[in-house]
């Protein structure tokens, strides 16, 4: 056994966890407690959204940290007030709940959609409408939303309310409303699905059904959202608004800090007494949160994450071009993209590792590259390299058997 599994030996079992120990990083690399340096294109899965050790991220914890950390939501709470007031004003919300992670977020928007049509009296109308490959979190709500077999074996019946329909069928999405209908629930860009977009059209559609029969709207921006893909928000390419969001990950850059997003019409429900968290917008959450907006709303960010964007893409497009025996297909925008392999993912991945280059895995046989949304071009131009020797080494592999 390794030093690090004799060290895991207490933990639960849940993770098959890389034989792999990181002490720092700084911006988009990770250094492990044997000085070996790597590039991240995992970023924690999409968390990291301004890299590792960000210098005003890092200003900002310290600086909350040696005033107070935790009081209660009982009492008012400037840095929640100010984050809040800044997404509705970048976003189409009015109102905002914290919590401490995408599965929270998820959690307050089911119980938000379900509310609306409550107190509007239409308590029978409670069930989601989600879509196959969906990954929505890891509660017991937020398992039967992604309706994954592998995710809710074993866990007893599923959570009640949710009607799942085959990813980019207009016609089974139609069939599922019925009179118990409360919402439409989806990933403008499905992460741990294998980076599958939904088109714009394609929200737009949503967005216009969802009005037709007086559903709510509900998007998972928990790994597309704080600029993950160029915008803000990713649902800014489909030109459409939804009436409630779910954020998490990219907006505490790496500190636990997730938030529920609604309109004041669909969080008219949400009264004293319907929800709560005990750590959710606490002091240390609220001033990375807000430290986060600071650096993605200047003057230029998204516009400089949208180019690099595009020479990732480019830099990735010829890649599968050089290994069709390796890899399928390119997806994605902005700086979450995928590859689609032709041999098994884990093996991609692990080849990446041995470069230097961090990926991380997802469904379909896709492997995702997340990196800092502050990453350099010249760091692209190392990652594609480190990924390029990754491949040719499977190539030559898969060539001789």
């Amino acid at each position: 056994m390794s030093n690090e599994a004799a060290a895991d030996s207490a933990l639960y079992s849940t993770y098959a966890r890389a034989d792999l120990t990181f002490e720092r990083g700084e911006g988009a690399w990770l250094i492990a407690t044997d000085g070996r340096r790597y590039l991240d294109f995992m970023g924690g899965i999409a968390v990291n959204s301004l890299g590792h050790a960000h210098p005003h991220l890092v200003a900002a914890l310290k600086d909350q940290a040696e005033k107070l950390w935790h009081v209660s939501n009982i009492f008012q709470i400037e840095g929640q007030r100010r984050l809040a007031a800044r997404l509705a004003a970048a976003t189409f919300a009015d109102r905002v709940f914290f919590g401490n992670s995408g599965a929270e977020a998820i959690e307050a928007a089911i119980k938000t959609a379900r509310r609306y049509h409550f107190v509007k009296g239409r308590p029978e109308r409670y069930r989601i409408i989600t879509f196959e490959g969906a990954f929505h979190g890891r509660t017991l709500a937020a398992i039967a939303a992604g309706g994954q077999k592998k995710y809710l074996e074993g866990f007893g019946p599923p959570v009640a309310g949710f009607d799942q329909v085959p990813f980019g069928d207009r016609k089974a999405v139609e069939a599922a409303i019925g009179p118990e209908t409360a919402a439409i629930l989806v990933e403008p860009i499905q992460g741990e699905g294998g980076i599958r977009a939904f088109p714009p059209e394609e929200l737009r559609w949503l967005r216009a059904l969802c009005d037709e029969h007086g559903l709510l709207l509900v998007l998972d921006e928990i790994q597309t959202g704080v600029g993950r893909t160029g915008r803000l928000f990713a649902y800014e390419w489909a030109g459409i608004t939804p009436d409630i969001m779910a954020i998490a990950k990219g907006i505490g850059g790496g500190f636990p800090l997730g938030a529920c997003l609604a309109t004041e019409e669909a969080a008219s429900g949400m009264t004293v007494g319907t929800h709560g968290t005990t750590f959710g917008g606490n002091l240390l959450a609220m001033a990375v949160g807000n430290a986060v907006l600071d650096v993605v709303l200047a003057e230029g960010f998204l516009e400089r994450v949208r180019t690099v964007g595009v020479l990732l893409k480019q830099k990735l497009a010829g890649i599968v071009d050089a290994y069709p025996a390796v890899l399928e297909e390119l997806r994605g925008e902005g700086l979450m993209l995928g590859l689609k392999c032709r041999v098994p993912n884990g093996e991609v991945a692990a080849a990446a590792r041995e470069a230097g280059l961090l990926l991380v895995a997802a469904g379909d046989n896709v492997v995702r590259l997340l990196p800092a949304l502050t990453i350099e071009d010249r760091e692209v131009e190392e990652a594609v390299a480190r990924l390029d020797r990754a491949l040719a080494r499977i190539a030559r592999r898969e060539a001789a058997e």
